[in-house]
């Protein structure tokens, strides 16, 4: 008896399930981005196409400092978290497996297993006491919650390019006398940098558009542009919270299209 390989896709009424699965999650988008260029004051009626609620976004100065807010902490918490999980990658990857190490990964990928709102909690409960006590209440604490926060999220692509990566050549640089930080930086590294790229632009992006975390971390006049849309949200909605968030959507399906395409890089 020959035995058939199980297809998913030849079930009957896949298609449709897959379509409407489409339809329900992306139709809602697409309503957003059309009335971001919607002439209207109001977002259920339709009043011609314009580029005004761009202009408006553009020209507020609470969107300008809350945009630039995001993309510091963004940067700051994307390089730090890369960093962090490059030398967890390669503390858990090269080295022979030993107990414990299975562990460490469950350790490191941690925030991805606990819902968010109970990390954002903790850090809330531990930030404010150094809050007391330091009197300090910058971006720092943001920073550290954002980079705590993506540390997984770099750490996956960088351990996955590590594991795909021939040892022969570090190998060979090793056979040739070379000390391991000259391997590392002659062989490793430039292997290893379009892992390092994808997982910076994965952590930049979780970053950028994170919520949860941010509105429970931040203190007074530190919104960032997901807070401060979520803010204008409970108040009055216009266009305006439409053509920041089609902006930011561009932004992040950019970001997202070139780490999937740096991350399928094999040389």
């Amino acid at each position: 008896m020959v035995r058939r390989r199980f297809e998913i896709r030849t079930q009957p009424g896949f298609a449709f399930l897959a379509l409407v699965t489409f339809f329900m999650l992306y139709l809602p988008i697409a309503v957003l981005v059309v009335y971001a260029f919607n002439a209207s004051d109001s977002i259920t009626i339709w009043g011609g196409l314009s580029l005004h609620w761009f202009r408006v976004a553009w020209n507020n100065s609470a969107v300008q400092d809350a945009a630039w807010r995001s993309l510091i902490i963004a940067v700051f918490a994307a390089t730090f978290a890369t960093i962090t999980a490059t030398m967890a990658a390669l503390a858990t990857t090269r080295t022979p497996p030993y107990p414990g190490l299975t562990f460490k990964y469950a350790f490191i990928n941690q925030p991805l297993m606990v819902p968010e709102i109970v990390t954002a909690v903790a850090l809330l409960i531990v930030f404010s006491r150094v809050k007391v006590w330091t009197g300090y209440s910058g971006l720092g604490y943001l920073i550290a919650a954002h980079t705590a926060f993506c540390i997984p999220f770099a750490y996956l692509p960088i351990r996955a390019r590590l594991e795909s990566m021939d040892l022969t050549l570090e190998r060979a640089a090793a056979d040739l006398y070379a000390t391991p930080w000259m391997a590392f930086k002659r062989i490793t590294l430039p292997l290893l940098r379009p892992g390092i790229i994808a997982g910076f632009m994965l952590a930049f992006v979780i970053s950028l558009d994170d919520v949860v975390i941010t509105e429970f971390v931040k203190s007074g006049g530190q919104d960032t542009l997901p807070t401060y849309m979520l803010g204008q949200i409970r108040r009055t909605v216009t266009p305006e919270v439409n053509a920041i968030a089609t902006a930011f959507l561009a932004l992040s399906v950019i970001l997202v299209t070139a780490f999937f395409f740096i991350n399928r890089q094999k040389n």
